[in-house]
């Protein structure tokens, strides 16, 4: 009962955080001037960025297969990735995404810790080649960061990941409870199968390319001809601020970020939230697809 109301109260926190910051935004940009320059997109370009989201998933479904042995079907575990995804944007939380997806696949095979390990994996090779990204463009673009008060965050977050990756890794803390001690043995596994991780590795660069061009297209598709390199920086630092688990589905930290960051080169605070906003949007409708998966789900069960 205690962890049930803690959920709620978390999940009330997260609006309340969500509104306050949205409502910070907004009185920045104005509604209404947003909502016009959402109106006004261009269509295709819209739709391009629904369908490189979609295409993004199955990429990343077919590097879950990599990390999973090989008697799961891709069908299935798209399936379940999309339905991951449903959970994360438009029923956060409540329950996470990743727990939903595992749940279901843990239901059919019973092998917990092998589920665990795939997914952990998953999350953190793509963080890895996120932050890969931002680093290698970084001395690139670092003018548009120049005597910002974000200038030193990307080697800030570089450090901080390292320290936390030889804190799990190296000193393998909580290897003594059985859950994550097995997590150690499959992640070790993971570690000498080398073919296999670059070829994970592979597929993130183009999952983070994907996600990094739809932002670029839809500022295209609003009229705003920004450089591809400053989404290279920026969108990487954006994502890593909305992982921040404080709101709901990052609403209001994410459209913040669009603003502090684009703002750098000259992007108007309303267009900026707008490119934001049309993300989002194109995430929602991409994610559609997991919802009218759950929903089959819920009525024939899930079945390998």
């Amino acid at each position: 009962m205690a962890l049930k109301t803690n959920k709620i109260f978390l999940f009330i926190l997260k609006i309340s955080i969500s509104s306050v910051l949205l409502y910070v935004v907004l009185s920045k940009t104005g509604l209404g001037s947003v909502l016009s320059i959402l109106r006004n997109i261009n269509p295709f370009y819209f739709i391009t960025a629904v369908f490189l989201y979609i295409l993004s998933q199955f990429i990343s479904t077919l590097r879950w297969k990599l990390l999973l042995p090989h008697t799961f079907g891709i069908r299935n575990l798209f399936s379940l990735y999309m339905i991951g995804a449903f959970f994360n944007t438009l029923l956060p939380g409540i329950v996470g995404g990743d727990a939903v997806k595992g749940f279901y696949l843990y239901q059919a095979t019973g092998k917990g810790s092998l589920i665990f390990a795939s997914i952990f994996m998953e999350r953190y090779l793509g963080f890895v080649v996120l932050i890969t990204i931002c680093v290698i463009a970084y001395p690139f673009g670092y003018h548009y960061l120049r005597g910002s008060q974000v200038e030193w965050l990307l080697p800030f977050v570089v450090i901080s990941f390292i320290f936390a990756s030889l804190l799990v890794f190296g000193l393998r803390l909580g290897k003594r409870i059985k859950l994550l001690s097995d997590f150690y043995e499959y992640f070790h596994a993971y570690r000498n199968q080398k073919d296999m991780i670059r070829k994970a590795l592979f597929l993130s660069v183009l999952i983070q390319v994907l996600g990094i061009s739809s932002v670029y297209v839809l500022a295209t598709g609003i009229g705003q001809h920004i450089p591809f390199l400053a989404c290279l920086i920026f969108v990487p630092l954006i994502v890593i601020f909305t992982m921040i688990p404080i709101s709901i589905s990052g609403l209001g930290v994410r459209e913040g970020s669009f603003v502090l960051f684009f703002g750098f080169i000259g992007v108007k605070p309303e267009f900026a939230a707008a490119i934001s906003f049309s993300w989002f949007i194109a995430m929602v409708i991409g994610n559609l697809v997991g919802l009218m998966e759950y929903l089959k789900y819920k009525k024939e069960g899930f079945k390998l």
